[in-house]
């Protein structure tokens, strides 16, 4: 499922795999009641999609997987103040296990995936003035399970991910004054499954994910001013398919994932 922390504090849980199959339900958390209240259901059921908050307080679900098990390019929009969902524009491409970042123009790229018969490396863009997307430059590799990272001079960096040679180590980034990529330096491991924080300088966490077969507990930064990456402590646990979160102090808060075919619970925080 996702999670979006919406203008008003609140949290929008959507969509996930439930008991019974793939779900339409959505659920908000008042963070000032600690309760849990059902909202509109979204038009579709789905899972493996994404979530944007839109700088008018509108959350974007695109894609995922549907009833049919096959991947999806239906997208709609909540809204907050009527609890309702409302179905915009399709992507051009079916997918999941995407990327979709807000850009500081607003508008919405959505990155890679998996598409239909293949992974892909297209990309799209959602103008929330007229719920058009339109198709932008394709990354460098076809990938799918990678992260994107927005940067503060505006540029969106990707990382690793599952490509046609199978795992991958490779960066690029999007340039969207151009709309073009632009590959930059390699990670130092081939990863999935991993996340991606930027840090209060503006460098970029990148943590665990996926190796060629196994787990891993490794910690490089990518330092956009060089394209460099640094290799930084390992952490205490291997793990994939984890979350990171950067808190206030600057820490960065990694929770739960798996290792191997095992679902974790420990926690630990990593102090740039």
């Amino acid at each position: 499922h996702t999670a979006s922390v919406l203008s008003n504090g609140k949290v929008l849980v959507a969509g996930g795999y439930g008991e019974d199959g793939l779900l339409a339900s959505a659920e908000l958390y008042d963070p000032m009641t600690g309760i849990w209240t059902l909202t509109g259901n979204m038009n579709y059921n789905r899972y493996r999609h994404t979530t944007s908050v839109l700088f008018d307080g509108r959350v974007l679900v695109a894609g995922g997987v549907d009833l049919s098990y096959s991947r999806s390019n239906t997208v709609e929009l909540y809204d907050e103040t009527t609890g309702l969902w409302t179905v915009t524009g399709n992507m051009n491409d079916n997918r999941d296990d995407h990327t979709a970042s807000v850009l500081s123009d607003g508008k919405i790229l959505v990155a890679g995936g998996y598409g239909l018969n293949s992974t892909l490396a297209s990309a799209e863009l959602y103008n929330p003035m007229t719920g058009i997307w339109t198709l932008t430059g394709n990354m460098s590799s076809t990938r799918y399970q990678h992260t994107a990272s927005l940067l503060s001079d505006g540029k969106l960096l990707v990382t690793g991910g599952v490509g046609s040679s199978w795992y991958m180590n490779s960066a690029e980034s999007y340039d969207p004054s151009t709309g073009i990529w632009s590959t930059t330096d390699a990670m130092n491991y081939f990863r999935k499954g991993h996340t991606a924080s930027v840090l209060d300088d503006d460098t970029v966490l990148v943590v665990d994910g996926s190796g060629w077969c196994e787990g891993m507990n490794t910690a490089e930064i990518y330092d956009p001013s060089t394209h460099e990456w640094i290799n930084t402590a390992n952490g205490n646990q291997e793990r994939h398919e984890h979350s990171a979160t950067v808190l206030s102090d600057g820490m960065v808060l990694i929770t739960g994932g798996r290792f191997g075919s095992a679902c974790l619970n420990s926690a630990e925080l990593y102090q740039p």
